[in-house]
């Protein structure tokens, strides 16, 4: 057994600040995309892969990130991935052009899957169980506060250094994190189990293709080829990726955890949730900016309510959603997320008042605070415990697909209803987009609620299928008492 390190504060601060860069960094992005498209003349595909080329590398390199860090070191992997989301981050504030700003995208995103495991695993590493649980609230904790910052980090350095600021500032922080985590760190490992490199090739080629076919799609008709030769490709591939997961000895993606039903409606609800969020996130700093004419600063000051309940509400709904039922708070937080979203679809408006659209944001909040803490307890819960850490790392995975898909799809739906033309353009193919997220919601929430009543459907059926044995038992033994007496 590898010793713990001796430095577990050190080790909780490195993670933390590893964490907090990447979480800051997926939400910063979203007050730019006005600002990007102006000064580099983005199309609306090219703001989707701003987005998506750092999800989509989250998506498939986070398993295999993680079996490289139990193979080749923990910390190793970890300082590797720090050094490449730095220098990624570098190349795209030095971008040109927005092809170049998608490529270091990406490399950001090959680091950002190596940090996020990895600041996690040294952290259960660094810490006793009895304390470990405390630790990884922490870490948890400033992950939120990055994710909610992020769009007001963002609009503050857009005011002030204009939009390469939102990446230069991970340069520094990522070298020191690097750095302090090579000396601080103690080196673990865990179980060297065979890398899945064809599932890891496999998942890529098919999401990247599916994603380029979606993506496509904002720009030109369903029936171009350029729309429907990917996504036909993507949809074999990821045929073909199921069926070598199946038949792998040590799959990235084990296909039994979906024979568990509880497993495959969280994922399932995870994937909706991601997609309809990521999407209306996408498009609501640009509704501020571009319909209603605010500053970057003042939207993402206005964006703020969506996630700030998060931060507020999270520590109580764990107790709670632990004790009245996760799957109650999962398909309740899905349900508001769709109300408040179907809200802001009702009211959004170039002249809207901000007290109008408020309480979209808080009710959205509030159903953002009831899935996100339950749905990871829910995911490692429902299977063996030697499962967990890969359950886990599928849902992130699914999670970072469903960002993808959810871009792409609610992005092509804008397109084909609006444009940038103008605030009323605008605001037209953004109130056809926000009515999809908040569908994808309802579906969500949809999903949980099935499987809840199926099963609780099937638990009132064996209690049915016991009772009917236990009467006929009894029947049974009063006909042999009654022949026996009749004998007597």
């Amino acid at each position: 057994m590898t010793r713990p390190t001796h430095r577990p504060t050190w080790t909780l601060a490195v993670a933390s600040a590893a964490g907090f860069m990447n979480s800051l960094d997926t939400q910063v992005i979203s007050t730019a995309l006005p600002t990007l498209r102006r000064e580099l003349g983005g199309s609306v595909e090219q703001l989707e892969w701003t987005m998506n080329a750092y999800s989509l590398a989250i998506a498939c390199l986070l398993i295999t990130s993680a079996g490289l860090g139990d193979r080749f070191g923990r910390r190793r992997v970890l300082t590797i991935g720090l050094s490449v989301f730095a220098v990624a981050s570098a190349a795209a504030a030095l971008a040109a052009d927005p092809v170049s700003l998608i490529a270091a995208r990406a490399v950001q995103g090959a680091g950002a899957a190596a940090i996020m495991p990895m600041s996690l695993a040294v952290i259960s590493e660094a810490y006793p169980p009895s304390t470990r649980g405390r630790a990884i609230g922490i870490w948890g904790a400033v992950l939120g506060i990055g994710g909610t910052l992020g769009p007001v980090i963002g609009g503050f350095l857009l005011e002030l250094t204009g939009w390469r600021g939102i990446f230069w500032i991970n340069v520094p922080v990522g070298v020191l994190a690097a750095i302090a985590a090579r000396l601080t760190v103690t080196e673990t490992y865990g179980p060297r189990q065979r890398l899945d490199i064809r599932g890891a090739v496999l998942a890529a080629v098919g999401f990247l293709a599916l994603a380029a076919g979606l993506i496509r799609a904002s720009g030109t008709e369903w029936g171009d080829p350029s729309v429907w030769v990917p996504l036909a490709l993507g949809i074999l591939v990821l045929g073909a990726f199921v069926w070598a997961e199946h038949r792998a000895r040590a799959p990235m993606m084990p296909t039994s955890l979906f024979e568990n039903p509880r497993f495959s409606a969280a994922t399932a609800a995870t994937l909706l949730h991601y997609a309809g969020v990521a999407g209306a996130v996408f498009f609501v700093s640009q509704f501020f900016q571009i319909a209603q004419r605010a500053d970057p600063l003042t939207a993402a000051l206005e964006f703020i309510p969506w996630p700030l309940p998060v931060l507020i509400l999270s520590p109580w709904v764990g107790s709670l959603a632990t004790r009245f039922g996760r799957r109650r708070f999962l398909a309740a937080g899905m349900l508001l997320q769709g109300i408040g979203m179907a809200w802001l679809a009702l009211v959004a408006g170039p002249s809207t008042p901000y007290v109008a659209i408020l309480p979209s944001l808080l009710i959205a909040g509030v159903g953002l605070s009831c899935f996100l803490p339950t749905i990871a307890a829910e995911v490692v819960g429902v299977v063996p415990h030697e499962r967990m850490s890969i359950a886990a790392g599928v849902n992130n995975s699914v999670a970072q697909v469903g960002v993808v898909l959810g871009v792409a799809v609610i992005a092509t739906v804008f397109a084909h209803n609006g444009s940038y033309a103008n605030p009323g353009t605008f605001t037209s193919g953004f109130v056809s987009a926000i009515w999809v997220s908040a569908c994808l919601a309802f579906a969500a929430a949809a999903v949980i609620a099935v499987v809840a009543v199926g099963r609780r459907g099937a638990r009132r059926a064996r209690r049915a299928r016991g009772a009917r044995r236990a009467r006929r038992a009894r029947g049974a033994r009063t006909v042999s008492d009654t022949a026996l007496t009749s004998s007597a």
